[in-house]
């Protein structure tokens, strides 16, 4: 008697290997040359989430979350007034009173979205200042902030220092002032404004 294939793959109720079986397709044919493509078994999806499904509390507390915020309707779009912040140099002040230590202060320049700049100048204590009434105000957007560059000591006056501070505080306040969840909060213009 002639063996007879089953659906389930079996010769004859025992079991054969493994078989690949080709769907029929309408598609034309592709190149004999080019190996099938199979994914391994943990790139399938075992559930999906529809976007109904997915909800606040799924999000891990200080991620970075990607949003469309071009539709004008958010109120945090409302609070974005900067489009750009770079601290062009700095100033060694030098003490004159007994005790008064020389210290350096920051020029940074805001471009507002209306094309105006704003200048301040500002001590690394008050960056430091602000980055802490943030962190009170703002609890769970630690990840949000970047860590201010590290305090010198013996190296302070360097040029090689204060340069990577320069760009360490840079990058710190583009993090701020660009961040709609920051941008509008009463810390940032006491920082600015005072």
């Amino acid at each position: 008697m002639p063996d007879q294939q089953h659906g389930n793959g079996s010769v004859n109720g025992s079991l054969a290997g493994p078989q690949i079986v080709k769907a029929p397709s309408s598609r034309r044919q592709p190149d004999r040359n080019t190996p099938p493509v199979i994914s391994p078994p943990y790139w399938v999806q075992s559930h999906s989430r529809s976007a109904s499904n997915i909800s606040v509390e799924s999000v891990i507390p200080g991620a970075i979350i990607l949003q469309d915020n071009t539709d004008g309707l958010n109120d945090k779009n409302a609070a974005c007034w900067a489009k750009g912040v770079h601290i062009d140099d700095f100033v060694v002040i030098n003490g004159s009173l007994p005790g008064l230590g020389a210290f350096v202060v920051w020029n940074v320049t805001i471009e507002t979205l209306n094309g105006g700049t704003m200048r301040v100048r500002k001590r690394y204590s008050e960056f430091d200042d602000l980055r802490t009434k943030l962190l009170q105000t703002f609890p769970l957007s630690e990840a949000a902030m970047p860590p201010l560059p590290p305090k010198g000591i013996i190296s302070k006056f360097r040029p090689q220092f204060l340069e990577q501070r320069r760009i360490g505080l840079s990058y710190f306040l583009n993090c701020i002032i660009l961040n709609p969840e920051f941008s509008g909060s009463p810390v940032l213009k006491e920082f600015l404004f005072e």
